[in-house]
């Protein structure tokens, strides 16, 4: 799939969906980038909420591990840090760990309790109810001037000229850098997830070390900026100035960061390309959706579920579990697939649909539970449902022209690329 050919994507998910059922259930490994590039994943995880919901494979480039597919089974595992660690001398939070290309990073995010605590209190006031107020009218005049300037009559790229762009605006807001850098700082955040692979992103990597030497001094750099002025409320200088995180080492201060640039970028940016494919795909939502505007805030809930932009996270267990009658034991690593967990149907009713008036669109759980709940989750419903009241005030539609080229990963569940075309009659 990397040569960008998509021609034979039904052919691809017909013989996935062949293959998940004719093989030896034991073997089945749902933690394979190719399949998720070609949106064909999704039969494994049906089988294995049906036949093994907390399965292990033994075989995996990255080692063995443990998938929990079905809703309640990961809300429970989420929500117990005694028993299932998020730290990052254990591994982190993704299947890879260190061993994909490099030591993972200390982050508020791969850390447990008491740690983890004080760093997330450190820098959740710059997403606080209070904060969002005063981004509101930012955001919507920059998603206005996004939309105002897009060619109408013309094939573009919607990742490109409208997902990024509002989401680096806003993620260069959050920091405080200058607006001119903000396709840089979305461009490293893309480097963070990208596995190293010939014509990838990056194709090496010491190419993605390099990469992260800029990242790096880039980030320093603002911080010596924050550290030696009055505070502002900015992430930069909220990490610099509070009591807990002032004195953090210089690898730690970088972890949070990275965990700060992908948390808000590929959230709401992947979630604003899926929301445009899920109505094109979904016309009768559509036209819901254009009749009733009321609906948004519900819609951006389903859109959240049905998109899930990030399709794990990775925990290791302290000790022996059992767990739904398996014995999980010290040291293993657990993947909870938030990408399964959204399409339970013991939990959500006709889960594959996408529905934007549901009864409880809020249930689902692309943010994740407990203490590592999304900090910004608040800051990207709010995004997402900006630029939908703003895009039904302009274009009665958008049609997608094209197959989406999808991220080749099982962390972020994304598109690289995706044509549209805003019709001229529209």
């Amino acid at each position: 799939m990397a040569d960008g050919n998509f021609a034979n994507l039904s052919e691809v998910r017909a013989k996935a969906r062949e293959d998940a059922y004719a093989a030896p259930l034991e073997s089945l490994n749902p933690a394979q980038p190719e399949l998720f590039e070609a949106d064909a994943m999704w039969p494994i995880f049906e089988r294995l909420r049906a036949e093994d919901p907390v399965h292990y494979t033994a075989e995996h480039e990255f080692g063995p591990y443990w998938s929990i597919c079905k809703y309640n089974d990961i809300m429970a595992a989420d929500t117990n840090h005694q028993q299932f660690s998020s730290d990052f001398l254990k591994g982190g939070i993704t299947i890879a760990g260190g061993q994909a290309n490099m030591d993972p990073l200390p982050m508020f995010i791969a850390m447990d309790p008491p740690k983890h605590d004080v760093q997330r209190k450190a820098v959740s006031p710059a997403v606080s109810p209070s904060a969002l107020i005063d981004m509101e009218p930012v955001i919507r005049e920059r998603a206005g001037a996004i939309l105002d300037a897009l060619p109408i009559g013309e094939e573009f790229d919607w990742v490109d000229l409208v997902s990024k762009e509002l989401t680096a605006m806003t993620l260069a807001t959050l920091f405080d850098a200058p607006q001119k850098d903000r396709r840089r700082i979305t461009y490293w955040s893309d480097v963070v997830t990208a596995a190293p692979r010939p014509g990838g992103l990056v194709e090496t990597i010491e190419q993605k070390l390099g990469i992260f030497t800029e990242y790096h001094a880039y980030f320093t750099g603002l911080w010596n900026e924050k550290v030696n002025a009055a505070p502002t409320g900015d992430l930069i200088s909220m990490l610099a100035h509070h009591p807990d995180t002032r004195n953090m080492e210089p690898r730690e201060y970088f972890g949070n960061v990275v965990l700060l640039t992908v948390g808000g970028n590929d959230t709401t940016r992947n979630t604003i390309s899926g929301s445009i494919l899920a109505l094109n795909q979904n016309p009768d939502q559509y036209r819901k959706l254009r009749e009733n505007p009321g609906l948004i805030p519900s819609m951006v809930s389903e859109t959240i579920r049905w998109q899930t932009p990030l399709a794990h996270m990775r925990r290791t267990a302290l000790e022996d579990v059992e767990f739904q009658g398996k014995t999980i034991r010290e040291g293993d690593k657990v993947v909870m697939w938030y990408v399964s967990g959204n399409r339970d149907d013991e939990v959500i009713e006709n889960p594959n649909a996408y529905i934007i008036d549901r009864e409880r669109p809020r249930t689902h759980m692309s943010f994740g539970f407990g203490i590592h709940r999304c900090v910004g989750n608040r800051l990207a419903e709010l995004q997402l449902k900006i630029i939908w009241e703003e895009i039904l005030a302009r274009f009665p539609v958008i049609e997608v022209t094209g197959e989406p080229k999808r991220v080749f990963s099982t962390f972020v569940k994304g598109y690289e690329t995706m044509p549209v075309v805003i019709p001229a009659r529209a």
